[in-house]
């Protein structure tokens, strides 16, 4: 019984976060050394993630029925992501608003050293405005998108490729064969990766709690909890309603992928899990043309956690440093970044780089403030992953609801433990012989026979 709860790959993830916070904690020097462990496993992930995403993404067009049908899930996904994002803002920022976390510390901006966000700044000086945004969508080369693991430009490929492939007709057979076999071998290579997971958490949480150090926490607790607190309320309340009204229970399902959002808390990144997410809620019934479509785009359209963050961290900024903005100036904070928000997660170092963007385009808060942040930033990440995580994997089972596209009986035995969740691929593994159209009903259904 104990090896079976031990082999278990959250029990490990869980165990590796909690040994890495105490050897972090009582020996700071070697928790900081420790980092390499957490980087290769995101390296390794990222090894896969373009591939993985672009024959996701061609697969789940090619099969669809029609560009109506295509039309009809893209319209309707990001009418979910806008809606959803901006009430994200929101919620951060009436919670910042009503519990005022930076009022009292009275910060002169000329006395911060602006030196330690240097290169978030200016690496925000030179992404634009909303028009090069949209070019920015464009790859100027595929393989330049595909090395660089931009998201943005590899489904605007994926995508006009995979309606290419569907107006082809039979003749795509062959190419949409070798990709179905290309993207079976990738989630072996995904599952072989998974098993270092608890090994990266480990190092991920060493160097966090080594290199910042508990007292790091004290001065801006307060900002922590609130940003912690306003990620629990938005999962619990507003996702288990959208939950509830697509019909299945939260709770069942956060531990349904208990084991991404374990990993996902030791690396403080959501990207490190969707490929294994992607295969789970297929597992769990949403047909691939969904899960292929939403789920990518959703870690760019959908960032909820980073959303919350984002008017968080701007209001505290003008409190700590005691920057007057009325009511006007925070609607106008909102409305920037209910632009700036939808790209973030294709920049490097996104979070910061946004807020800094969005910080110089308003030119009333202080940019050098966001050195007040960088002591917690890394612990408040990890709320901001999560949330992600757990926003795009509600929002793509909802959507697909929403679609016509879930086989809800297969998700509620799979929800009330009647059929096992699929484990991370073996080497060697055959894929799961489950495959469903755009309505959500089986085609074939091997793995409950």
């Amino acid at each position: 019984m104990s090896t079976r709860f031990f082999g278990k790959l959250y029990v490990q993830v869980l165990i590796g976060v909690v040994a890495g916070g105490l050897l972090g904690f009582l020996y700071p020097q070697l928790g900081v050394d420790l980092k390499p462990l957490g980087d290769v496993f995101i390296r390794l992930i990222k090894m896969v993630f373009a591939p993985v995403i672009f024959a996701m993404v061609v697969l789940g067009i090619a099969r669809m029925e029609s560009m109506k049908e295509l039309g009809r899930v893209g319209v309707r996904a990001l009418i979910y992501f806008e809606v959803l994002s901006t009430f994200a803002l929101l919620l951060g920022l009436v919670v910042v608003n009503v519990f005022q976390p930076g009022a009292g510390m009275n910060v002169d901006p000329k006395a911060l050293d602006a030196g330690a966000i240097s290169n978030y700044t200016a690496a925000a000086a030179t992404s634009g405005g909303f028009v090069d945004f949209l070019l920015a969508m464009v790859p100027t080369s595929v393989i330049d998108a595909l090395a660089n693991n931009n998201i943005l430009q590899i489904l605007v490929f994926a995508t006009m490729f995979g309606i290419a492939l569907s107006h082809m007709g039979r003749r795509a057979k062959p190419v949409v064969d070798v990709l179905e076999a290309f993207s079976s071998a990738m989630f072996v290579v995904v599952g072989m990766v998974m098993r270092i997971a608890p090994i990266a958490a480990f190092g991920a949480i060493a160097f966090t709690v080594g290199k910042y150090g508990l007292e790091s926490l004290v001065s801006l607790g307060q900002l922590m909890a609130c940003m912690y607190l306003t990620c629990a309320a938005f999962v619990v309340f507003v996702l288990g309603a959208i939950a509830r009204a697509a019909g299945f229970s939260l709770w069942k399902f956060l531990r349904y992928i208990r084991d991404e959002l374990l990993t996902v808390l030791g690396t403080s990144s959501s990207e490190s899990v969707v490929p294994q997410l992607m295969h789970k809620l297929e597992h769990l019934g949403v047909s691939k043309p969904v899960v292929g479509l939403v789920v990518p785009s959703g870690v760019t359209f959908n960032p909820d956690g980073q959303c919350i963050y984002y008017t968080m961290a701007a209001i505290f900024i003008a409190q700590a440093t005691n920057t007057p903005l009325s009511l006007v100036d925070q609607f106008v904070i909102l409305g920037v970044l209910m632009v700036t928000s939808k790209g973030s997660a294709g920049v490097t170092g996104s979070g910061f780089i946004t807020l800094a963007a969005t910080l110089a385009s308003m030119g009333n808060i202080p940019v050098a403030g966001m050195v007040l942040l960088l002591g917690v930033d890394r612990f408040m990440s990890e709320a901001r992953a999560i949330t992600n995580t757990i926003g795009n994997a509600v929002g793509t089972v909802a959507i697909a609801r929403w679609v016509g596209a879930l086989d809800r009986p297969r998700m509620q035995r799979i929800l009330d433990g009647h059929e096992a969740a699929p484990l991370a691929r073996e080497p060697g593994e055959a894929p799961e012989a489950v495959e469903l159209n755009l309505v959500g009903v089986p085609a074939t259904h091997k793995a409950s026979a």
